[in-house]
């Protein structure tokens, strides 16, 4: 897969060229159908399958969120898309210029990087200043100019439309497992371990305390299982996200056990692939309660890893 920074850095192979339009945070299963039809699409005329995807995130210079939104950094997605099998990821700037352009311009940029033989979105996009073109008003122009526009239709899990917002949503109420189904994956966070306050290991259980992307959803604060995969192994873990209460409360942290396994991971990239909430994290009357229902949460998550190990989150 080539990445091209930026749709003027964008080089044509000289085939003929497809091309899915959107931001495409998380790869959820929605857009997985996108990409799917662009992959046909292009295989149909023998040509290459080109996708677009904005950094920064569209409402961080829309409407920047109060609190971390994103299901993908930039990083994270090149590497789902690598996964996928397209010919090209086009990294487009979201900047004030591109918020500006109207319908129409963005259309005839488009038209002048890409000369595409085919353009495939979803039925909810939308594009140009203040969103005023739509899904119907592109394939009416693209009839215009002959290039066929594919409208994906929406796609649902148990009746409701998978879409990142719905994603979020669930993460935040420490859904982990709806999350799953919905992106076809594990939800993941990754990051740098860090030097912590030692509570872990004075209570017999150490940890690794993650340093997040400050824009990156992390799931609601609570107790989960989770792989952690870093250094090319992967472990079973119990995963503290929140305040540590019985002590404070603290500094917000994401802190992973590493169950059964006695690893120096400090200074290290730390990948968590969220299983399962355990429970919602609370304040116990003693460090002696807290240890042993710490004990229990990680008996739990080691049973439940196990079963797991084979899960596929297509599992509804």
């Amino acid at each position: 897969m080539n990445v091209f920074p930026g749709i003027d850095a964008y080089r044509p192979s000289g085939r003929p060229v497809c091309v899915a339009l959107g931001t495409f945070d998380g790869l959820h299963r929605g857009h997985r159908a996108v990409v799917d039809a662009v992959k046909a699409a292009a295989a149909r005329r023998g040509g290459a399958a080109v996708v677009t995807t904005f950094d920064p995130h569209p409402l961080v210079v829309i409407a920047p969120p109060r609190e971390p939104f994103l299901l993908s950094t930039i990083e994270e997605r090149i590497a789902l898309f690598e996964a996928t099998g397209i010919d090209a990821l086009v990294i487009v700037r979201f900047d004030a210029s591109v918020r500006g352009m109207s319908a129409a311009d963005w259309l005839g940029l488009l038209q002048a990087r890409f000369r595409p033989a085919g353009i495939v979105i979803s039925s909810t996009h939308t594009f140009g200043r203040h969103r005023e073109g739509t899904a119907a008003s592109m394939q009416v122009w693209g009839a215009s100019c002959g290039i066929e526009v594919t409208i994906v239709p929406p796609v649902t899990n148990g009746g409701v439309t998978i879409s990142s917002t719905s994603v979020r949503d669930r993460l935040r109420e420490g859904d982990v497992r709806a999350a799953a189904a919905w992106l076809g994956r594990w939800y993941t966070v990754r990051g740098g371990v860090v030097a912590g306050e030692g509570r872990g290991r004075q209570l017999d259980v150490p940890t690794a305390n993650l340093s997040v992307p400050p824009e990156k959803i992390v799931p609601a604060q609570g107790v989960y299982a989770a792989y952690a995969s870093v250094g090319g192994q992967t472990y079973r873990a119990a995963v503290n996200i929140g305040v540590r209460p019985t002590f404070g409360p603290g500094a917000f942290s994401v802190e992973a056990h590493l169950i059964d396994a006695d690893v120096d991971v400090y200074g290290q990239i730390v990948e968590l692939a969220f299983v399962e909430r355990l429970r919602p994290e609370r304040r116990f009357p003693s460090v002696d309660a807290l240890r042993e229902q710490i004990a229990a949460d990680v008996a739990e998550a080691r049973v439940l890893l196990e079963i797991n190990r084979s899960f596929s989150p297509d599992w509804r």
